[in-house]
């Protein structure tokens, strides 16, 4: 029988996040650097690391720095890929703002059902091997409804496709 997946909560997912952020950039993730990255106090901080430590998915030492144990890294990593997914979708399929979609990422992140997520991850896949070539035309057409609200009829797609080839 396989191990069961932990299952920790959308705050302490973020610490992880955040643990695992600070580690790349800085090579170390301070309790103070992790609570002015996710804009809470110092003891709020330590109270999610205690957490988080008494759970096994981080080292930490009260008041010290915190590093990721072997299984807090797998699940720092699997937050972070929900949200580089969800942020991808919406930014360069639904072309939401970079500030708008960074943070409806944040909070989808932590709610996407696994079969959703790969389902998701599936779709951007099939969209970026057409996307080699240029966007495909119904992309196009895409995006052209949501600028104008307005759906391209074969005319205007015939316009649009000899546009796009000038």
């Amino acid at each position: 029988m396989g191990v069961k997946a932990k299952r920790i909560s959308s705050n302490m997912e973020d610490y992880l996040e955040a643990i695992a952020f600070l580690k790349r950039e800085k090579g170390i993730a301070r309790v103070s650097d992790i609570g002015r990255l996710l804009q809470v106090k110092k003891p709020s901080v330590n109270a999610a690391l205690i957490t988080l430590a008494k759970d096994n998915l981080i080292l930490h030492e009260r008041y010290g720095s915190a590093d990721l144990t072997k299984e807090g890294q797998r699940l720092a990593g699997d937050v972070q890929r929900r949200h580089d997914t969800v942020f991808k979708f919406l930014s360069r399929i639904l072309e939401i703002d970079e500030k708008t979609a960074q943070a409806d990422a944040c909070k989808i992140e932590h709610a996407i059902s696994p079969m959703t997520f790969g389902r998701l991850t599936k779709f951007i896949q099939f969209v970026e091997v057409g996307l080699d070539g240029g966007n495909p035309q119904w992309l196009k057409s895409l995006k052209h409804y949501l600028k104008t609200g307005k759906k391209l009829n074969c005319r205007m797609r015939q316009v649009a496709l000899k546009k796009n080839k000038e």
